[in-house]
């Protein structure tokens, strides 16, 4: 496992559960190809791990995940060969077939939010704050959140958060559905393992029952979001 992400389980405290820490902390946690790809082998490995019932996603250091490497991003502008990791995080994420539960203790931008609708449970420190800085930067939406925006926050307001990129609070992200609730940020780590505990009390067959079910009813609107995405990047790039 890279040493993009930190894994960890406390059979004793918390049995079934894994804290899964997004890890490059001087760069405030942004996807670059190596985080993209140790997160979504953790997500995979917590997949097939049976002793595993709940992942906790959260950040090293006072960022959630800044979003992309713009370092990456440029290259890719420029038309450099990059291999991004931003598809094989999606495909984890959205195979992910147990619950997961994201604890988001400090910025969210970019990749940071827009992969938040693909958690089952969402606590926010109160410091968190949420952005997607897609419109001034000149790219579309990713990460299906052209579908799972709308879904969640309503029209309107994912309208304005995807044309215009304001700052939302914790407070506003739990007002338009896309965190549970925001937390003192010195309990937020607790009571995302306390949330994960009550969740691994069930057993593992009924956690993945409803997690794959609620999944289907989904699937086929958030790959053709995907698809519609990806057509849109490449041709604002001129990679199509």
């Amino acid at each position: 496992m890279s040493d993009a992400v930190v894994l960890t389980d406390d059979p004793r405290d918390h049995p079934g559960v894994r804290v899964v820490t997004l890890h490059r902390p001087a760069a405030r946690n942004a996807f670059d190809t190596a985080l993209y790809r140790a997160t979504a082998a953790a997500l995979d490995g917590a997949r097939a791990d049976d002793g595993v019932k709940v992942v906790v996603v959260t950040g090293a250091g006072p960022a959630f995940s800044a979003g992309q490497d713009l370092d990456e991003m440029a290259r890719l502008a420029a038309g450099e060969p990059v291999e991004s990791g931003f598809p094989v995080l999606l495909a984890a994420l959205q195979a992910f077939d147990k619950p997961l539960v994201a604890a988001v203790n400090g910025p969210a931008v970019g990749i940071g939010f827009t992969m938040l609708p693909h958690c089952d449970l969402v606590l926010a420190a109160e410091s968190a704050r949420f952005r997607t800085p897609f419109a001034e930067m000149g790219v579309p939406p990713e990460a299906a959140s052209s579908c799972l925006f709308p879904a969640t926050m309503g029209w309107q307001r994912a309208a304005e958060v995807l044309f215009t990129g304001p700052w939302l609070s914790a407070e506003e992200a739990v007002a338009c559905g896309i965190a549970r609730r925001a937390v003192p940020d010195g309990e937020l780590l607790a009571e995302a393992l306390a949330l994960a505990d009550r969740i691994a009390a069930a057993p593992l067959r009924a956690l993945r029952a409803i997690k794959s079910t609620m999944l289907a009813a989904r699937a086929d609107a958030v790959a053709a979001a995907r698809r519609r995405e990806e057509r849109a990047f490449a041709e604002v790039l001129g990679l199509g």
